[in-house]
């Protein structure tokens, strides 16, 4: 069992990576599509805060993946193999198209439905689900809200300002917002993760009668993310950065700010929050401030779809995985 238990935090931790490597474009697309820094020095700034928002926020995120998704009665290493590969499978795929898919929903939906195919709908904890659905929801409204918000009181305050001024100020101030959303980043999407990880060491027998999350498994996940964030999506770059709207440094600083306030808040109330649905909504906010036809629709509805899809489709993949594990394990 202990190999078992080993190989499949090897998974959990190649599942971070490409969340990192996924979400890099959530990071810093924004910063790069403005030109404040480059692709390189954008992913290393990313990265760092990724690494350091692990320690900051505590692990009620965590918590909440751990033992709000499927009753931990019915969670064994192979329900956790099987979310995993569901969601691995659905985030390559989506970064092939370069989507910005939600890996946060992918391993939600490869969790719940691998628990699913072992025990049925009555393995969910539906209260949990609940609460991460409306946030689904909310959590790209929000990130609009605010954005639009913080765009429309920079626009006030600076309308006296020359355009190569304001720009003068918010490329410094961009390098500000980059690390905080970097830390809003970091500190929900490496928490997922953990509270996996964690799951899997309590189910089988490995933490003791409590559930918590040990520092080892802080430390790992928060490395995992960073490094992925490191090799950073380019394609998916391309897409948040440069399609949904146009965006300068100030708008830029708007986005990434409404994002960073956004995810530490949910973070900091335990609810898992998709990275990707709270910056795009975010820049559609900065962007429908110019005027409604200054955001892309269309992209937008292409991402809208990719959200939709994401859930069901890794939860399909993982329930697929979950009798292809059990009929090699037997």
């Amino acid at each position: 069992m202990l190999t078992a238990v080993v190989f499949i935090i090897f998974v959990a931790l190649v599942f971070d990576f490409i969340n990192g490597f996924h979400d890099a474009a959530n990071s810093i697309a924004t910063v790069v599509s403005t030109r404040v820094l480059t692709p390189l020095q954008a992913v290393v700034w990313a990265a760092f805060f990724n690494f350091v928002a692990a320690f900051g926020f505590g692990v009620h995120v965590a918590t909440t993946v751990g033992k709000g998704v499927v009753e931990t009665s019915v969670v064994d290493q192979w329900v956790i193999l099987a979310g995993l590969l569901g969601a691995i499978v659905w985030n390559l795929i989506t970064w092939y198209w370069g989507l910005p898919s939600s890996s946060s929903h992918a391993l939600i939906g490869g969790f719940a439905g691998a628990g699913v195919v072992k025990a049925g709908v009555g393995a969910l904890v539906v209260g949990g689900l609940v609460k991460i659905g409306v946030f689904m929801v909310l959590a790209p409204l929000i990130g609009l809200a605010v954005g639009f918000a913080m765009m429309t009181l920079t626009l006030l305050t600076f309308r006296k300002e020359t355009p190569g001024r304001v720009d003068r100020i918010f490329r410094r101030g961009q390098l500000l917002s980059a690390a905080a959303y970097s830390v809003g980043h970091g500190t929900n999407d490496a928490q997922k993760t953990m509270g996996i990880i964690a799951v899997l060491l309590f189910t089988t027998g490995h933490l003791g009668p409590e559930f918590y999350v040990p520092f080892w498994v802080i430390l790992a996940a928060g490395a995992a993310l960073g490094l992925g964030t490191m090799f950073g999506g380019w394609r998916i770059v391309k897409t948040m950065g440069m399609r949904i709207t146009k965006l300068r440094p100030f708008g830029g600083f708007c986005a990434e700010t409404a994002g960073a306030i956004t995810l530490i808040g949910t973070a900091l109330g335990g609810i898992p929050v998709s990275t990707t649905h709270t910056i795009t909504g975010a820049i559609m906010g900065v962007g429908a401030t110019q005027r409604f036809s200054a955001v892309r629709w269309g992209v937008a509805g292409r991402i809208v779809w990719a959200w939709v899809l994401t859930i069901p489709a890794s939860a399909l993949v993982a329930g697929a995985a979950w009798f292809l594990i059990r009929l090699l394990a037997a």
